[in-house]
């Protein structure tokens, strides 16, 4: 495997991962890398760089990260987040692989993309439905932030250090794999 094709993996599954945590802040950024020219895009997906795109993209975002802070709101968004991380995994993960035949390309979105973002936003809303039952909500800010800042941490890994970002989302998946198994052994 070169390593240009290794690192546009790397991006990818990192961006993936952290629409996990917040769909439209890794895709905002992803779109501000695009515009200035550090990471390449496929070329059918390279209007996210767009100035357009940046700006909408950054209202989104904005958007988004605000009404994670309203109570109940949070909730209600988390039904939606699922669906939309898994697109949204599919789409950066497609977008950054430059370097992969078209077909391995769609492949490996749907399935590393899209499953790792599902993973991932599957464990944050099962977070916060476990905070809002236990605290009425009143540590869901606390879990928003958490989520926020993982997705600023791991989306900026992802473009700077890929490799890096790599590692991590697979030792958050093996977290996500235990926690998986302690919630089936509780539950059972």
């Amino acid at each position: 495997m070169n390593i240009d094709v290794l690192i546009s993996i790397c991006i990818g599954i990192g961006l993936a991962s952290s629409t996990g945590f917040r769909v439209f802040l890794p895709l905002f950024l992803l779109s501000i890398a695009s515009h200035f020219h550090f990471i390449s895009l496929t070329d059918s997906l390279s209007w996210l760089g767009n100035p357009i795109s940046v700006v909408v993209f950054g209202v989104a975002m904005l958007v988004e990260i605000v009404a994670y802070y309203i109570p109940f709101v949070d909730n209600l968004l988390d039904t939606m987040a699922v669906p939309l991380a898994t697109i949204a995994g599919f789409l950066v993960m497609f977008a950054t692989s430059v370097h992969l035949d078209p077909t391995l390309a769609t492949i490996i979105s749907l399935i590393a993309g899209s499953g790792t973002a599902a993973a991932v936003q599957s464990f944050t809303t099962v977070t916060r439905l476990g905070s809002s039952v236990k605290t009425g909500g009143l540590a869901n800010p606390i879990v928003t932030t958490t989520e926020t800042g993982s997705a600023l941490a791991l989306s900026s890994l992802s473009i700077f250090l890929p490799i890096v970002a790599g590692v991590v989302v697979v030792i958050l998946l093996f977290v996500l794999v235990l926690f998986y198994k302690y919630l089936k052994r509780k539950l059972s």
